[in-house]
């Protein structure tokens, strides 16, 4: 196995370096302190082709793979881990799984404005009281009437809902029949219906945000149905198998983030007349961080390598969440350890790094319900029902 990156991979992220410091850093407050959603930074990035890279060029991907997918994410996040949200909802988790479920028509209509980012995407799923029951949890109802299908419920922690143009929805076409009776759809914001409420977290800003969205007789055509009826659970299974990639290279990247802020520091910063460096609890502060985040990348581009193979690597992927979401965390508060006061301040990235990192260990798949995947996994235990969060339902939420 070979651990070192290729000429291609290098190359890109050596250019996504250049973007994110000549395109990101320089105008990436203004959009902080105005509160605005950074659409200009997006669509550079879908100029770019950092969404495209797993799509055909037929629809106007780049054909790149997931590995290269996994280090453009990692250095976009490290830049500010908002605009590390946008991998899921221009690359995975909406356009990826309508190339992978949907239609002719409906990949030529939807997907190559969502990886330009001409169009802003979502992905529904989670409701109140869900999270890693996801299946369990869902009231949202789809009814057949005519040739339309009538949409009325509500989603919560729906990441870009506000701003989207197209999502993902899953909703219950037959509400006796578990998770059986999920179908997915592809939905428009544009038709009467829907609202998109964004749920404040001022700790994480208001430059890209998360949302209640609810639906009331909101209408769609029988054709905007993503597969077939029932077939919404497996959907919604493989698009988190996919786009669980990215929130480990997110995690990654506000680790990495971390760690290069805190070398700096403990270069600069003195005490009693030498860098804080030089004192041996900031190193071993230093080299935990170094290792953790080492070990994490390895495990995130194992998953990305056999994703490029054609493997959904379920396992993998799990291994890498898990793993990416202990060491962000634990990173995030080393940094905080060695800064101290001046962690809290906006001089530095650090609370951004924490509060984001706290965020994202518990999206896409809780710790504990990792633990439990897979622990299963490892002990050959296939009843999952003995457990109170099954086994079928660790799905956690969307962000």
């Amino acid at each position: 196995m070979d651990f070192q990156l290729s000429e291609e991979n290098t190359a890109i992220q050596q250019a996504v370096r250049a973007f994110a410091k000549n395109e990101i850093q320089p105008v990436i407050k203004e959009y902080e302190l105005n509160q605005k959603f950074p659409y200009s930074i997006l669509r550079k990035m879908g100029e770019q082709g950092y969404f495209g890279t797993c799509f055909p060029e037929s629809v106007g991907g780049t054909e790149l793979g997931f590995m290269n997918l996994a280090i453009i994410c990692e250095e976009i996040s490290k830049a500010h881990p908002a605009l590390g949200y946008a991998f899921n909802m221009q690359a995975m988790t909406c356009p990826f799984t309508i190339l992978n479920w949907g239609t002719s028509e409906q990949v030529n209509r939807y997907v190559p404005d969502l990886i330009t980012a001409k169009k802003i995407g979502m992905f529904a799923l989670t409701e109140a009281g869900g999270g890693s029951d996801a299946a369990g949890a869902m009231k949202t109802t789809a009814e057949k009437v005519g040739d339309d299908y009538v949409i009325n419920g509500s989603k919560v922690f729906i990441t870009f809902a506000n701003e989207a143009d197209y999502g993902v929805l899953f909703a219950k076409t037959d509400p006796k029949a578990g998770h059986r009776g999920i179908s997915a759809f592809i939905i428009e914001t544009d038709r009467p219906g829907f609202m998109a409420q964004p749920i404040e977290m001022s700790s994480l800003g208001y430059m890209t945000r998360s949302c209640e969205v609810f639906f009331e007789d909101y209408r769609i055509p029988k054709e905007n149905l993503l597969g077939k009826e029932g077939q919404g659970f497996k959907i919604a299974m493989n698009a988190l198998d996919y786009g669980r990639l990215t929130v480990p290279a997110r995690l990654i990247g506000i680790a990495q983030g971390c760690l290069e802020e805190s070398i700096a520091y403990a270069n600069q910063r003195e005490l009693k007349g030498q860098p804080i460096g030089n004192y041996q609890m900031i190193q071993h502060l230093i080299a935990d961080m170094t290792v953790e985040i080492e070990a994490a990348r390895m495990l995130l581009y194992k998953s990305a390598y056999l994703k490029d193979k054609g493997d959904t690597a379920t396992r993998e992927s799990s291994h890498s969440k898990y793993f990416a979401s202990l060491t962000a965390t634990k990173a995030s508060r080393a940094a905080y350890e060695i800064f101290g006061g001046y962690a809290l301040t906006d001089e530095y990235p650090i609370m951004k790094y924490m509060n984001y990192a706290n965020m994202l260990h518990m999206g896409e798949g809780a710790p504990n319900v990792q633990r439990i995947l897979i622990a299963e996994d490892a002990l050959g235990i296939k009843d999952a029902n003995r457990h109170r969060i099954p086994r079928k339902f660790a799905l956690a939420s969307d962000f």
